[in-house]
């Protein structure tokens, strides 16, 4: 099938290359020249593992092209996927400008049938917007060419978007009754048949209840991660375990394993500003979302938790004091710096005095990109980014993690303990376990644990 996909962020450039790699004839747009320049030179804009050698693979094979071209990229494909950006405006709302611009688009272009797909993370009702938008262009040509809007959330865990996109376990796709809708349905079923061959996963529903699904999807994710880290800070008054408590309630199958480790706060594109936006649209009408707004306060605090352990456990001021920080992406697997709680601990210790050493396996460019927009040009200056894990913990107070990345779970703690001042471990992840380190004499603070250190 012609396929085109506007927009080449995370979530167009995902679906393109995923959809390329079945065969599909897949035009890429994107008003960026230089990411383009790019995409057409062998690079890709983000890190993503396994989407370089897709999207090279796929370039190769002429399934996939990319272009500024508009007009060109309305005439290529029947199936139109809008997969822009949609930040958070002033008011935490959805902000639709780039999603209504690609609409506009498409109806001052189309000549014939087209099916367009609502591949963002848009508010309901969006599906509406999109369509009125088309019908004015296409007035104002004088055209009356058929047309129809679906919703297709995507579900992409940023460091697993590949393999997600390649074998989900379920597709969303909301359309309505019309005689164009049904249609859209009939190509929208050709276009993932095969990911339907050992079992069917896609939930066909009217488009409002797709849009729906997607912030529902995430505002649930981010609310056990807001309880589980809730309930992780009373466990260190109270003397529980956490990690006991995860696994006692998530063999309980109504409540599953999924998402309830204790940590340093969610970060990353979607979470922050898809629960700002249900809660946004929620106020429009009329209803709060009481759950969401504790989801979203307890958040904000737990942020801040690995700065008040180093703060307990140093001081209020930290001049002249040096850490050690590994991690800086929201999660691993990924460059991605948005709402990262690295920022946070950053900024309070260089607050209050302290140096900071810093190492992550690939976020270090944007890292340095970021915290520039977060410091003034003094503060940044006492950030230093290392090339290696090790070298940042050399004559460091304590370590304190804050990525659970894979090259940190089995590091040599000789050697840590060698480098540091002080044989300190500040884990925002609880990657290790407490009585282990307390018999490599290693003074360990994890989140919600405090039980086992007696800290």
């Amino acid at each position: 099938m012609k396929i085109t996909i506007i927009g080449t962020g995370y979530v167009g450039l995902v679906t393109g290359a995923c959809l390329a790699e079945l065969g599909n004839d897949v035009f890429c747009l994107d008003v960026d020249q230089r990411k383009i320049d790019l995409l057409n030179n062998g690079g890709i804009p983000i890190h993503e593992p396994g989407l370089e050698e897709v999207v090279a693979r796929n370039r190769a094979a002429g399934r996939l092209q990319f272009s500024t071209d508009v007009a060109a990229s309305v005439a290529h494909g029947q199936l139109q996927f809008i997969a822009v950006g949609t930040p958070p405006d002033e008011d935490g709302s959805a902000d639709l400008q780039y999603v209504l611009a690609a609409a506009r688009n498409i109806g001052r272009h189309m000549d014939g049938y087209k099916v367009i797909v609502d591949k963002s993370t848009v508010p309901v009702g969006t599906a509406d917007r999109v369509a009125a938008a088309v019908r004015e262009e296409l007035r104002n040509r004088g055209a009356d060419t058929e047309f129809a809007v679906v919703s297709n959330p995507e579900f992409l865990k940023e460091g697993a978007a590949v393999e997600d996109f390649m074998r989900p376990d379920r597709i969303v796709i909301g359309h309505d009754d019309s005689p164009a809708g049904q249609r859209a349905r009939d190509l929208m079923k050709l276009l993932y048949a095969p990911f339907n061959r050992n079992h069917e996963r896609v939930y066909w529903m009217d488009v409002r209840s797709a849009e729906f699904t997607k912030y529902a999807a995430n505002a649930m994710l981010a609310t056990r991660i807001s309880f589980m880290n809730e309930l992780a800070n009373l466990a260190d008054q109270v003397g529980a375990d956490i990690e006991a408590v995860r696994h006692g309630i998530g063999s309980d199958p109504r409540i599953g394993h999924s998402f309830l480790y204790a940590g340093a706060g969610y970060g990353g594109s979607c979470f922050p500003k898809d629960v700002q936006a249900l809660e946004r649209t929620a106020r429009q009408y009329d209803q709060e979302l009481l759950i969401l707004r504790a989801v979203e306060a307890v958040n904000d605090r737990q942020k801040q938790v690995l700065g008040r352990k180093v703060v307990q456990r140093f001081g209020d001021d930290l001049t002249g004091m040096t850490f050690a920080v590994w991690g800086l992406a929201f999660k691993p697997n990924t460059d991605d710096m948005r709402e990262a709680p690295s920022r946070v601990l950053l900024k309070e210790l260089i607050e209050r005095g302290a140096r900071v050493a810093v190492y992550d396996p690939v976020a270090m460019e944007e890292a340095r990109r970021v915290l520039a927009l977060d410091l003034s040009e003094a503060q940044l200056a006492r950030i230093d980014f290392k090339k290696l894990p090790m070298e940042a913990l050399d004559g460091a107070e304590a370590l304190v993690i804050v990525t659970e990345w894979k090259a940190f779970r089995s590091p040599d703690f000789e050697q840590i303990k060698a480098r540091l001042k002080h044989p300190v471990i500040i884990d925002g992840r609880n990657l290790f376990e407490p009585p282990l380190m307390t018999g490599l004499g290693i003074e360990y603070h994890g989140i919600g644990r405090s039980v086992l250190t007696g800290k």
